[in-house]
């Protein structure tokens, strides 16, 4: 079995900085793909970062300078780092690793970024 659980989603001003963990059982960390993905209320969601085999990173046009992934094998770990937050990236974030071709979803964590 495997579980993904998010911490780090508050209210935030715009210009602000936070990071998102997903916390993952060892079992499905050890996959090759992890990935972050948020929606917005009445909107569908969209892919942010992700991270592939050895070196490959992704990021969106729309975050591509303010936000990285990364990870922590020793704590099945991974992160999202946003910076220079502004309220278009207000939306529920979700984490996303796929193991042996099966895609684990994170409960999703609330991000607001308003003034």
């Amino acid at each position: 079995q495997g579980q993904l659980v998010e911490t780090g989603g508050p209210l935030l001003q715009p210009g602000g900085s936070l990071r998102l963990s997903c916390a993952a059982d060892g079992s499905i960390f050890s996959g090759n793909s992890l990935a972050w993905y948020r929606q917005a209320p009445g909107k569908e969601r969209e892919f942010v970062a992700g991270m592939y085999g050895n070196a490959m990173v992704k990021y969106a046009d729309s975050v591509k300078g303010r936000f990285t992934i990364s990870r922590d094998n020793a704590r099945n770990t991974m992160y999202l780092q946003m910076n220079t937050l502004k309220p278009e990236d207000t939306a529920v974030y979700y984490c996303k690793t796929t193991y042996w071709g099966h895609d684990y979803w994170g409960q999703g964590t609330q991000v607001t970024v308003s003034s």
